[in-house]
């Protein structure tokens, strides 16, 4: 029995084709630059979401890290959400590995971090406070696409005080999929983005930051600092190429089995839906049932990330079809009809 896999989108295998794409990719060794596909992966997303340059990198994780990395220097300070990714689940790599203080702020509903707090939390010229240099957003939130109103509004807030502006767009695709738009039209208000190609684009491994020129040229540095450099990744770009040419359109069938999905499980007493967003839907459980029920999902062959909270996110993606859709809601139903 084929599972469904709803803990993440990260989960996701390369497709048959994406795998001949890797197979007939040219390579060299990207640490001296000589990577063609490597080369052409970064000149596309760079064109693409309209920077001068572009650097790919193994994570996410490092991209964002490069990121911060290049913004600021030691004592500095950057702006960030609360419940971000690059404050809360990445390890503290700004602080640990870049001597750069996060100033988290809570966000709204919507993702966005009002502007009015993130004033408030700017630091004066003084020797006693880091320097605050840098906002980081991040589009998707929770799913959540943030208002196009608003990114305006954060890149003209962040100009008036001299900041730089950086974007986890871990989930632009989802983002620019959702608000029908380019990803080059939310990208144009920041200064970095940091776009994954693992999650709902589906493949492999990696992410490419983009920003200026001056910018990368600092990310180069310390992505060989942290030990990011490598040789022939073409063939890791080339599942990163295929994945732009072929899988972000269809993003959109990601989002509607989410939101068919939430529609089946609001219908099941016992779980309470508290929203879908893109392509993620958060439940609510029974906090002393959860390693009953996925005791219960495991045999029915569904894996969802369950922790000790009674929020479940479930996660469509581009290995979730529809019979599985049906399947995961019919094991919800199953469980919740014996008390």
């Amino acid at each position: 029995m084929d599972g469904v896999d709803l803990r993440s989108d990260t989960v996701t295998r390369p497709t048959a084709a994406m795998r001949a794409a890797m197979l007939a990719a040219e390579v060299g060794d990207d640490v001296y630059g000589e990577d063609p596909t490597v080369n052409a992966l970064q000149r596309r997303l760079a064109d693409d979401l309209g920077f001068e340059a572009a650097l790919f990198v193994p994570t996410g994780t490092q991209s964002n890290l490069l990121a911060l990395m290049a913004h600021c220097e030691r004592g500095d300070e950057y702006l960030v959400g609360a419940d971000a990714h690059t404050y809360k689940f990445e390890g503290g790599g700004a602080a640990v590995l870049g001597s750069i203080q996060p100033q988290p702020i809570a966000h709204d509903a919507d993702g966005s971090l009002p502007l009015d707090r993130l004033a408030a939390a700017i630091k004066p010229v003084d020797p006693h406070f880091a320097r605050t240099r840098l906002l980081a957003l991040e589009n998707t939130w929770h799913g959540r696409a943030l208002p196009l109103d608003y990114l305006q509004a954060a890149h003209d807030f962040a100009r008036e005080r001299g900041l730089g502006l950086h974007l986890d767009g871990a989930r632009l695709f989802n983002a620019a999929v959702a608000c029908g738009v380019s990803a080059r039209a939310i990208a144009r208000h920041f200064d970095s983005v940091s776009v994954c190609l693992s999650k709902g684009l589906g493949a492999p491994v990696g992410s490419v930051l983009v920003g200026s020129a001056a910018l990368i040229d600092k990310a180069r540095r310390w992505r060989k600092v942290a030990g990011g450099g490598w040789r022939q990744a073409g063939m890791l770009a080339a599942a990163g190429r295929y994945a732009l040419d072929h899988h972000v359109e269809r993003l959109a069938e990601d989002h509607r089995r989410a939101a068919h999905l939430a529609g089946r499980l609001r219908g099941i007493a016992g779980i309470d839906v508290l929203g879908q967003h893109t392509n993620m839907v958060f439940i609510d459980v029974p906090a002393e049932r959860l390693r009953e029920l996925d005791v219960h999902l495991r045999g029915a062959g569904i894996r969802i990330s369950i922790g000790y909270l009674p929020t479940l996110r479930l996660v469509t993606h581009l290995d979730i079809d529809d019979a599985g859709i049906e399947r995961t809601a019919a094991a919800f139903a199953a469980f919740f009809a014996h008390a």
